[in-house]
C-alpha cells in the first residue's frame, strides 16, 4: 500500500483536482508540498493536530513539506468558518505568535538542509505593490464566481468586509509564490479552503500557462466529519501551559463512541492491521480504545513520560488503579476549606455563584462521596480530590 492509499483509508482524503497524479506525486516522493498557519494566537491546537500528523505522514513518505507562516495573511483574517470579523492583530503579535508556531510544529516535523522548510508569508506579501498586484492578480479572478465561494456566502447577510475580501487572492498569491520560487506542486488544506486553494490553482494556469498548471494539484483533508479542538468553549492548545498534558490527555480520552475510531485512524500513527481489529471493539472496550487514543497523541505532543503520567493519573481516578502522584493539584493554606472556595481556587468554578450552582445540582463530589451542601467544609489535610462531574478533577493539597 502507497501512502496515497493510507491517507484514503485512514479517511484523511476528501477531494482531489487530479486524483492519478497525487497519487504517482507522493507515493513515490515527487511532492513538494505546503499547508498554512495563520497566526491568530500563540499556540497552535488540537484542531491542527490533522494538518501536522498529515505533514509527518508525508514526510516520512519521502515528500517534502513546507509549512508556510500566514505572517501576511493572518493581518488580513480568513472569513471561513465565521460569522463575523477575526480580531486585528498587531505585527508584533503575529511575529511572536509565529515563532511559537515554529518551535511546535519542530515535534512534528524534521526541519533543515533538504528536509522540510519554514517560510512566512509576510515576507512577500507585506511588500506588494497595490497597484501592481492588482494588475498582475486581481485580473485573474472573477468577482460572480468569488461571491459563489461558500467562505463568502455564509458572511454576506451579516456583511463581509473589503478586507476579508481579499483573503483568497492572498491565499491563491501563496501558492502562485511558492510554486515559482520552491517548487512546490501541491497544496493541502481543510474542507473550509477548497474555494480558496482551488483559486491558487487557477491563478498559476492563468499565469503560467497549462503545462504549468498540470503540477498544480490541490488535495483536501476532511476535517469537517471531526471538528477538534474545542471543548466547553475552550480550546485545546499544544502548549502545555496553556493545556497541561493531563487535561490534553483527558480531552481525548472523553471523546464520543462514535468518533473513538475516527481519531484513531486519522489522527495516530499505529498500523492500520491493529487498527482494524480494535474497529470491532464494542461497549467498555470502546474505553480502552479512548485511553489508547489519549495515549498516543499525549506521546506525540508532549513526550512519552508526560503520557505516562497522564495515564497513571487518569486510572487512579477513573480506575482505581494508577499513582495519583501525577494528577492536577491545587493548593492551599489552611487544611480545611470551604467546597465553593474549593472549587473556585482549584479552576472548577469560574465564580462562588457557579460553584454554588454546580454542588446543588449534584455535580460535585469528594473522593467520589458526592457533596450537596454549599458550606461544607473539606480536610484536605491528607489530601482530597474534588471532582466536578464525571472527568474533571483536582487533588486538593495543603501547602
Amino acid at each position: 500500500m502507497g501512502i496515497y492509499e493510507e491517507l484514503k483509508e485512514r479517511g484523511l482524503i476528501a477531494q482531489v483536482t487530479d486524483e492519478p497524479l497525487i497519487r504517482e506525486l507522493i507515493n513515490n516522493g515527487k511532492a513538494t508540498f505546503y499547508i498554512g498557519f495563520d497566526c491568530t494566537a500563540d499556540s497552535l491546537t488540537a484542531g491542527h493536530f490533522m494538518a501536522l500528523t498529515l505533514m509527518k505522514r508525508l514526510q516520512m513518505a519521502g515528500n517534502k513539506p513546507i509549512a508556510l507562516i500566514g505572517g501576511g495573511t493572518t493581518m488580513i483574517g480568513d472569513p471561513s468558518g465565521r460569522s463575523d470579523m477575526r480580531k486585528m492583530l498587531t505585527r508584533e503579535d503575529i511575529d511572536h505568535n509565529a515563532e511559537c508556531f515554529k518551535k511546535q510544529m519542530s515535534r512534528f516535523i524534521e526541519f533543515g538542509e533538504g528536509k522540510a522548510l519554514m517560510v512566512n508569508n509576510a515576507d512577500w506579501l507585506l511588500n506588494l505593490n497595490y497597484v501592481d498586484l492588482l494588475r498582475e492578480v486581481g485580473a485573474c479572478f472573477s468577482v460572480n464566481n468569488m461571491l459563489r465561494a461558500e467562505c463568502y456566502k455564509q458572511r454576506m447577510e451579516k456583511g463581509l468586509s473589503f478586507l476579508e475580501f481579499n483573503y483568497m487572492i492572498m491565499q491563491s498569491y501563496d501558492f502562485y509564490y511558492l510554486f515559482k520560487n520552491y517548487n512546490c506542486n501541491l497544496q493541502f488544506g481543510g474542507d473550509d479552503q477548497w474555494s480558496n486553494m482551488l483559486g491558487g490553482t487557477e491563478l498559476i494556469r492563468k499565469k503560467l500557462g497549462k503545462d504549468a498548471s498540470a503540477m498544480t494539484i490541490t488535495l483536501l483533508t476532511d476535517s469537517n466529519g471531526m471538528k477538534m479542538g474545542k471543548t466547553a468553549g475552550n480550546a485545546v492548545w499544544l502548549d502545555p501551559n496553556k493545556t497541561p498534558p493531563y487535561d490534553f490527555f483527558q480531552y481525548w480520552r472523553n471523546v464520543g463512541d462514535a468518533d473513538v475510531m475516527k481519531c484513531i485512524k486519522m489522527l495516530t500513527f499505529l498500523p492500520l492491521d491493529e487498527i482494524h481489529k480494535m474497529e470491532k471493539w464494542e461497549g467498555s472496550e470502546l474505553n480502552k480504545a479512548k485511553e489508547i487514543l489519549a495515549y498516543e497523541l499525549t506521546k506525540l505532543v508532549h513526550g512519552e513520560d508526560e503520557a505516562n503520567k497522564a495515564l497513571e493519573a487518569a486510572r487512579a481516578v477513573f480506575g482505581g488503579s494508577g499513582s495519583s502522584e501525577n494528577m492536577p493539584t491545587a493548593e492551599f493554606d489552611s487544611a480545611e476549606i470551604g467546597v465553593i472556595d474549593a472549587l473556585v481556587g482549584a479552576g472548577l468554578a469560574p465564580s462562588r455563584g457557579e460553584a454554588r450552582r454546580l454542588v446543588r445540582q449534584g455535580g460535585v463530589s469528594v473522593d467520589d462521596v458526592k457533596i450537596s451542601d454549599p458550606n461544607q467544609k473539606i480536610d484536605i489535610s491528607g489530601g482530597a480530590i474534588l471532582k466536578k462531574g464525571k472527568k474533571q478533577f483536582v487533588k486538593l493539597v495543603l501547602r
